[in-house]
């Protein structure tokens, strides 16, 4: 007998909630979120400062600045200067999306910046060369494109997912 659309609906909602890139969305979402991250890679600190370069409403910045402390990518210390003050720095983990960010980054110059070219760059300290996101690429050394790549399942997979792509 053929599977209820209601029971494949919810395999398919348990599967998509179990994806790394819905995991990621949960936290990092929306626009006030990277752009609360891109002022954090800024080397923005303090909340006033957030909200100042980001033009967003203190509500919503509160509201994201929690959702990154609760979720691990930045900690919430006293200021140094400021014993009244708090300031938000990125954690381990917040510094590990900096790649991501980066790649986010480079569509968005590549893709979307005006004719006259991307706004900034980062480059390594002391007057370095420019970062760069380095190109993916097969093991043949060509430039990688999703036609070059196939979906398996992992060991993480949830059934629904080892059944749609392969796995026990």
């Amino acid at each position: 007998m053929a599977e209820s659309t209601t029971k494949r609906n919810q395999r398919v909602r348990t599967a998509n909630k179990a994806c790394s890139i819905a995991r990621v969305m949960a936290v990092i979402g929306d626009r006030w979120s990277l752009l609360v991250l891109r002022e954090a890679y800024y080397g923005t600190r303090r909340f006033d400062e957030f909200e100042y370069q980001i033009g967003v409403a203190s509500n919503i910045l509160s509201k994201r600045l929690k959702k990154f402390v609760d979720a691990g990518l930045m900690r919430r210390v006293r200021s140094e200067d400021h014993a009244r003050y708090y300031e938000y720095h990125l954690t381990k983990k917040g510094e590990a999306f900096f790649p991501a960010y980066l790649a986010l980054k480079k569509w968005g110059d590549d893709w979307l910046a005006d004719a006259k070219g991307a706004q900034v760059l980062f480059r390594e300290k002391g007057g370095g060369p420019r970062v760069e996101m380095p190109p993916l690429l097969t093991s043949a050394g060509k430039p990688l494109e999703v036609d070059d790549t196939e979906v398996v399942a992992e060991s993480g997979a949830t059934p629904f997912n080892k059944s749609r792509f392969g796995g026990s």
